[in-house]
């Protein structure tokens, strides 16, 4: 597949050989979870990215079941925050989220943030390659992570993250936990080129959380192109990040904006026009309302 042929359909191999749908739906914040996962599979959605803090796993696997779409067609995501981190609280995490979703196993399992240090890091990460074999979970990967804390994983012999998932929203870290965390976001504005550059290196593949900035979209070249090309700021931005070789999360609750996010199969941004969007970097400098630190 050429680097611009999308569809609807279109997936990525993760490195253990499962697939993912290129365009996920993210829930964080949304309190209508289950109409809005329905309405996204309306729209053609088959990728859904929850998390345990979110505290909407159970209306994801409601959604699920009552969409009445074969499980083996969908994959579903979660995530554990760095508050649960640990062997034991893990292995037990896992198990209640599996409950609350009413499924045998979850697609991807995410370390949502590595904020715990790196002993807990490490005894997590150990935990749910332990769920993994179990077939709990078909992927394991993380979120947040920086260079240093993947290659701690490497450092300690375990297999790598299939997924770096990294997020442009400060809201899901609570406002104690920000001094002490790099947040690596990701959109034209902040590309994070070192993180993806090493991802890619590694065969890991990088998901753009908020890749339409939160709804900050009214850069001046985002607007033009946007304009050019007659489709919304966030469907450019959404089309930005597929063909930059991520797989991005849009997130809402209004019916129309999830079909409108969806809606980015039929165009095509010319390479002088991804080239406009690359320009737009400014590094740790484009991120949005957060000053970034490193976490240990």
């Amino acid at each position: 597949m050429a680097p611009t042929d999308f569809s609807p359909s279109s997936t990525v191999r993760l490195s253990t050989e499962y697939t993912m749908p290129l365009l996920g739906f993210g829930v964080y914040q949304n309190y209508d979870t289950k109409p809005s996962v329905l309405e996204a599979f309306k729209a053609g959605y088959r990728h859904v990215d929850s998390a345990q803090m979110y505290r909407n796993e159970a209306h994801v696997g409601e959604a699920v079941l009552e969409s009445g779409i074969d499980r083996g067609e969908l994959f579903i995501t979660t995530k554990c925050a760095s508050k649960s981190h640990g062997y034991e609280s893990t292995l037990k995490g896992v198990d209640e989220s599996l409950a609350k979703m009413q499924s045998d196993y979850v697609d991807l399992f995410l370390i949502h943030d590595p904020l715990s240090g790196k002993e807990r890091r490490l005894a997590t990460y150990k935990a749910l390659l332990e769920a993994k074999a179990a077939g709990k979970i078909r992927s394991v990967g993380v979120s947040n992570y920086n260079v240093k804390h993947i290659e701690e994983i490497k450092a300690a012999g375990m297999e790598l993250p299939s997924v770096n998932q990294i997020e442009a929203s400060l809201a899901q870290i609570q406002p104690a936990e920000v001094s002490t965390l790099t947040l690596p976001q990701l959109h034209p504005l902040c590309q994070q080129k070192p993180i993806v550059e090493y991802c890619k290196a590694n065969d890991i593949v990088v998901e753009a959380y908020c890749p339409i900035l939160r709804g900050e979209m009214d850069h001046p070249v985002i607007q033009q192109l946007a304009e050019k090309y007659k489709r919304d700021p966030a469907q450019i931005l959404i089309r930005w990040s597929l063909q930059k070789g991520f797989v991005p999360l849009p997130k809402s609750a209004t019916p129309s904006r999830i079909h409108s996010n969806a809606q980015v199969y039929d165009f095509e941004l010319a390479e002088e026009a991804v080239k406009e969007l690359d320009a737009l970097d400014r590094g740790k400098q484009g991120a949005i309302s957060w000053n970034p630190v490193d976490a240990d």
